[in-house]
């Protein structure tokens, strides 16, 4: 039997929660993610975890959920196919949490942050790390972060620090993860690029 995609659990839980948010935006109030003085006071250390199940639902296209979901799908099918799924888990939730932390403490007291969007940026972090463990060509990925945080500048609305702690986050647990890994431990890595 065929084990399933972690990444499209992911995914599908992700959605779920969105559809949820169309009938009961309140969600987002119970697990987007605050300040860190917030997080201290109320002790709802949860939410470094939940802010990735929350979108932004003002639009009626979902374009804040659908660019996380090709991003997350796009990055960690092949981490996950390449480190395997507890490997795949380390990083999505340590760049998670490391990202929720870092925009948690620049965040104002009534301040807010929702998306998955830190740990898809750990993903990226991921790839760079896993390409320059191969010798792949990681120049692709060098330029989508560039844009990427060229867009979150002059948008507005765009948690920049979560991006920047995800990134950092998961290039240093994957780095970590691969220590002891050789190029043949890593699966299929011909035409490595995204």
């Amino acid at each position: 039997m065929k084990q399933r995609s972690t990444v499209l659990t992911i995914i599908t839980v992700i959605c779920g929660f969105y559809l949820y948010e169309l009938f009961d935006s309140g969600i987002i109030g119970t697990f987007a993610l605050i300040s860190t003085e917030y997080l201290q006071q109320s002790n709802q250390w949860y939410r470094l975890v939940t802010v990735a199940l929350v979108h932004d639902n003002s639009n009626s296209i979902p374009i804040h959920l659908a660019f996380n979901m090709l991003a997350l799908h796009s990055l960690g099918s092949p981490i996950e196919k390449l480190l395997g799924r507890a490997r795949f888990l380390v990083i999505f939730f340590g760049s998670l949490i490391f990202a929720s932390l870092f925009s948690a403490l620049n965040l104002g007291y009534n301040g807010y942050s929702i998306g998955v969007s830190g740990a898809v940026f750990g993903l990226f972090g991921a790839w760079i790390a896993i390409g320059r463990k191969v010798g792949g060509d990681i120049r692709s990925t060098l330029v989508i972060i560039a844009i990427n945080f060229a867009l979150g500048f002059t948008i507005g609305g765009v948690d920049w620090r979560a991006h920047l702690g995800g990134l950092i986050a998961g290039f240093v647990i994957t780095k970590l993860l691969l220590l002891n890994a050789s190029k043949k431990n890593l699966g299929d890595v011909e035409n490595f690029d995204i």
